[in-house]
């Protein structure tokens, strides 16, 4: 019965998830636009842009860089306010300069709204992996931007949060609040951050089409962030879940393998409500044992336990997504 039961509540916020995509402003939402397809990596690099652009709506931006600059292309979140905008992430790949490509995004976006200069910017981070940080340097050099470093006392400074993980805080831009949410596991500074706007909760690396790594050391830690992000999304509206990647196909149960450049069919980047509740049901029907849980439009998957690292020294290897 209660398998029968989670069945039922899965097909109902998968309808209703689709309700909020589609009308948007329905529930109070401010109306979007994803595409059907991302650019990814080739087949002809020569032709691919370093960075792919898309508008959500006039004041959020979706940022993809390409699978010629680095294969990981990973997807970078950038959401203006009336006072502030904030750039979630900052790119792979040692080379990558996404500091003057945001920057250009700014002056832009300004001169469209009829601003005398380019609002002041926060950075932040999904979770700090190096396929998420690389651009770091580039914005701690800039003017008039505040650099959150993805350490969980770094985070919980920037959003008021009084005790991590298991509170919420918050970013103000300007008439426009964005919740954070800590959810460790795949990362010790894991977070989410859900726009009241949009409706959109942006989930990192741990949730998206595709391979999603805890340690095993990690493993409750990351069913206990699981288990926050369910309850976050039963009390809120929720058009779309964003994640970082997209590994996965368009065929069920299939993925890309590590290091692939060129997805032509590859899975949409986005998930619905129904999918944070199947990655909850995930972890309690493993009851605390790590394992491989192959899933239609994801796999979570546990690694070996974190190695001892000197402080400071940053995790090394394949797979760091």
């Amino acid at each position: 019965m209660k398998h029968i039961l989670f069945e039922s509540l899965v097909l109902t916020t998968i309808f209703a998830a689709g309700a909020y995509a589609a009308q948007g402003d329905g529930m109070g939402l401010q109306p979007g636009v994803l595409p059907t397809s991302w650019i990814t990596g080739g087949p002809n690099c020569a032709t691919v842009p370093d960075w792919q652009i898309h508008e959500y709506n006039e004041d959020f931006y979706i940022l993809r860089e390409s699978g010629c600059t680095n294969y990981e292309k990973p997807f970078l979140y950038l959401i203006f306010g009336q006072d502030k905008a904030i750039l979630e992430d900052t790119g792979a790949g040692a080379g990558v300069q996404t500091a003057p490509f945001v920057a250009d995004l700014l002056t832009k976006w300004a001169k469209k709204k009829g601003r005398a200069g380019a609002v002041p910017l926060i950075v932040i981070h999904s979770h700090g992996h190096g396929d998420h940080t690389s651009g770091d340097k580039g914005f701690q050099a800039m003017a008039n931007v505040q650099f959150v470093a993805a350490t969980p006392e770094d985070v919980q400074k920037a959003a008021g949060i009084a005790k991590w993980p298991t509170d919420l805080g918050t970013i103000e831009l300007g008439n426009r609040t964005l919740d954070v949410i800590p959810i460790p596991g795949h990362h010790t500074a894991s977070i989410a951050i859900y726009d009241r706007l949009t409706g959109n909760l942006l989930t990192g690396d741990s949730l998206y089409p595709g391979r999603l790594y805890a340690p095993e050391d990690a493993w409750q830690d990351y069913a206990a962030s699981a288990q926050r992000l369910a309850d976050f999304v039963l009390a809120h509206p929720i058009a779309h879940v964003l994640g970082t990647h997209i590994e996965q196909s368009r065929i069920a149960y299939a993925d890309y393998p590590t290091g692939t450049t060129y997805q032509p069919n590859e899975h949409v980047l986005e998930l619905t409500r129904a999918h944070v509740l199947e990655l909850n049901q995930a972890f309690l029907n493993q009851q605390g044992k790590p394992a491989v849980v192959s899933l239609p439009d994801f796999t979570l998957m546990a690694r070996p336990q974190r190695a001892a690292r000197p402080a400071g020294a940053a995790a090394k290897g394949p797979g760091t997504n």
